[in-house]
């Protein structure tokens, strides 16, 4: 099974993923976070390049699609930024992924962010502080730490070598990585697994 993972960071999201029978495909345009993901994951095909156009160009080829976009722009944080002078459109590469994967991808995607400040202009599935857009159903979890995106078990001590505000901000929590990527699948899940 080909999987791809855009906007890879340090791979919070694919560290619970199986290893056996999966390709992994990570993309990442800092070449410093990629090292840092390669270390982690050396299996992995680590491409150091612009995510959006990646997809854009490379979506057929994949069985699974993950994609993280950053999420600053959304994030409520923007009502105090712009009160404090911050002033900026929200990033809406967000929703050209989106769109383009509900109509164009034939494999499992998902399309995951936080909670923005404004109502969202597609639907999506609420999970935690998150938003999950997919063309699958992912039932309700519960971890037992936040599903936010600030999760220290998530990042290790090698991201000391990158700003550890923001790479640890954008992690992913993995117990929701492997959720999402379990009923991506279904009963097939169990067949990658040998089980």
């Amino acid at each position: 099974m080909k999987v791809l993972n855009l906007y890879a960071g340090s791979g919070g999201n694919r560290k619970l993923w199986p290893n056996n029978k999966i390709e992994v495909t990570a993309v990442e345009i800092n070449p410093k976070i990629a090292k840092i993901y390669q270390d982690f994951f050396p299996g992995d095909e680590v491409i150091v390049t612009d995510a959006h156009k990646y997809l854009l160009e490379h979506y057929k080829e994949f069985d699974f699609i993950w994609s993280s976009p950053p999420c600053q722009s959304h994030s409520g944080c923007n009502n105090f930024l712009n009160a404090q002078g911050v002033i900026r459109y929200p990033n809406m590469k967000l929703y050209e992924e989106i769109i383009f994967l509900k109509h164009f991808c034939k494999c499992k995607w998902v399309v995951e962010n936080v909670k923005s400040y404004y109502l969202p202009l597609i639907k999506p599935q609420i999970v935690g502080r998150h938003y999950i857009w997919s063309n699958f159903f992912i039932p309700y979890i519960k971890l037992k730490t936040d599903i936010g995106t600030f999760n220290r078990n998530a990042s290790l001590n090698k991201q000391k070598a990158i700003k550890k505000t923001q790479a640890e901000r954008n992690c992913v929590n993995p117990n929701l990585g492997l959720h999402i990527f379990i009923h991506s699948f279904g009963l097939k899940f169990k067949k990658l697994l040998d089980y």
